[in-house]
């Protein structure tokens, strides 16, 4: 597309599973683009977020006039916005709403195209509430002035789509299964290569421009013989699956949200709509777009490959919302505020910042909290049963970190090297709560800086209601068992020696 070329391509979702490896892509291929996203530091921390031809629009597809702002003077807008997160109550009228915004951004816009990614839709009224939202959707999208380009695909497998980590987790978990109903109906599944490959190229192609396309690998197979296919590429033995049809809907869904980590509000959407087919009914997009398609097994292939060495570009928990919460603002009133408990831990260390930095960068995941980690995958279990994240999310690399990954039941909200790691909890809580990890060096006494580096550790909790302040009571005494510990043991890891502490301070500062 020509005049992409010159004005910005709009990415709707620009940090979410398919948007964060879009963006990129796009950059390469030498368009100018402009990321729309809630949180600017989520964009700037990404590999690509300081590439000269991208662009940053702060907005919320929930808010009218920052949608608007972002489409104003672009060539194409791709839509890649879900709303099942956990934030919305309500996926299907979240995602009614974003897409009205955004026709309503685009009236008069016939210079503008407008491409998104909707679900393959059989020929079924018994549709599951996702594909009917996501069928709703296009229906609105369609009534933009701007020619409308949709693209309509099944499971997508790629690392860290929510798609191929249920499948993973569930195969390499459960040695036996009882299956449902939906594991022996027929779906087509595309790799995440080939689906960026149709995203980019309907960009060069004006005549898709109105028109929709199913787009699917060229392996059509049910779930049973997906986990099947798993087992074998991973090197597993086949799995048991012993028919089970009275397995219902709900509990299905509860149990993945144990196995895996996906949680039971975006599991029971995923699993409500495996009960429909999803086949491709035309494949018109490969005359179109020619494109060697990946075998699905190919595609496991490489998912793992990603996985064993830790290169996941995107992943399906990237979509969180990564925003500081106002009472956590400096300068914020402690009136307007309300109540906010603390507690405090610090050490100092006879180490640089940057020897104290190497363990926090690394925290959760795999490498674990550095002690009471039976403590840590108790407190995720508990989560998990609630309906959490839990911790099996775990991290998507086990080196680097980025503003808006998930980390176990976290979220990363801030990262400054050297300086501080500020995760917000995103447990099932009577409350919010923050633990921020701060490096401070030494400060200067009388004229002359002291000795080592502190490494200053915080909980702050603020209660919803009675039953938040009876959690914080309750919880509170076991702080000091957990963390005095951990920092002990990250003093240990360094191999520095401690020169004051751990201990509990009165209030956040300094040793």
């Amino acid at each position: 597309m020509k005049d992409s070329a010159q004005k910005p391509v709009l990415v709707a979702g620009a940090t979410g599973y398919v948007g964060g490896r879009l963006v990129p892509l796009l950059l390469k291929k030498g368009c100018r683009v402009r990321a729309f996203t809630r949180s600017l530091q989520k964009v700037r921390s990404r590999p690509w977020g300081g590439h000269e031809n991208l662009e940053i629009a702060q907005g919320d597809m929930h808010d009218a006039a920052s949608v608007a702002r972002a489409v104003e003077g672009c060539a194409a807008v791709y839509y890649l916005v879900h709303s099942m997160e956990a934030q919305y109550t309500d996926f299907w009228e979240a995602d009614r709403h974003a897409a009205y915004n955004m026709v309503r951004a685009l009236k008069g816009r016939r210079d503008c195209r407008l491409i998104y990614l909707s679900g393959l839709l059989p020929d079924d009224p018994d549709l599951s509430t996702h594909l009917r939202s996501r069928a709703e959707v296009a229906k609105i999208l369609s009534l933009a002035d701007s020619p409308v380009t949709t693209l309509r695909a099944a499971q997508i497998i790629g690392a860290g789509s929510a798609s191929f980590e249920m499948l993973r987790w569930l195969t390499d978990r459960l040695s036996i299964m009882l299956t449902p109903k939906w594991t022996h109906v027929k779906t087509q599944p595309i790799s995440i290569t080939d689906t960026l490959g149709y995203l980019a190229g309907v960009l060069d192609h004006p005549e898709t421009e109105g028109e929709s396309y199913d787009i699917g690998g060229p392996d059509i197979l049910s779930y049973g013989e997906l986990i099947n296919l798993y087992a074998a590429v991973a090197g597993l033995r086949k799995r048991i699956q012993i028919p089970f049809p009275w397995l219902g809907l709900d509990l299905s869904a509860r149990w993945i949200s144990l196995v895996t980590p996906i949680p039971y509000a975006l599991a029971r959407p995923l699993l409500e709509g495996m009960r429909n087919e999803v086949v491709c009914k035309e494949n018109r997009i490969r005359n179109v777009i020619p494109q060697e398609l990946t075998p699905i097994r190919t595609a496991i292939e490489r998912a793992l490959g990603h996985l064993r060495h830790q290169t996941v570009k995107s992943s399906w928990f990237d979509a969180g919302l990564p925003s500081v919460p106002e009472w956590v603002l400096e300068g914020d009133a402690a009136h307007a505020r309300g109540s906010v408990y603390t507690d405090t831990y610090a050490v100092r260390l006879d180490a640089s910042p940057a020897e104290v930095w190497r363990p926090i960068v690394r925290i959760g995941g795999t490498t674990g909290w550095y002690s009471k980690n039976i403590l840590w995958k108790l407190r995720g279990f508990l989560d998990t049963l609630m309906g959490g994240p839990g911790t099996r999310r775990g991290r998507r690399s086990g080196e680097n970190l980025f503003v808006g990954d998930g980390l176990d039941f976290w979220r990363v909200l801030d990262i400054r090297p050297e300086k501080r790691l500020l995760l917000f909890t995103e447990m099932r809580l009577p409350g919010e709560g923050l633990l921020d990890l701060q490096i401070n060096p030494g400060f200067a006494t009388g004229g002359n800086p002291e000795k080592g580096t502190d490494l200053v550790l915080s909980l702050r909790f603020r209660p919803r209601g009675l039953l938040g302040v009876f959690y914080w009571y309750a919880v509170s005494p076991l702080h000091r068992f957990v963390f005095v510990a951990m920092l002990k043991a990250i003093a240990e890891r360094i191999r520095r020696p401690v020169l004051r502490g751990p201990v509990r301070m009165k209030r956040s500062g300094r040793l």
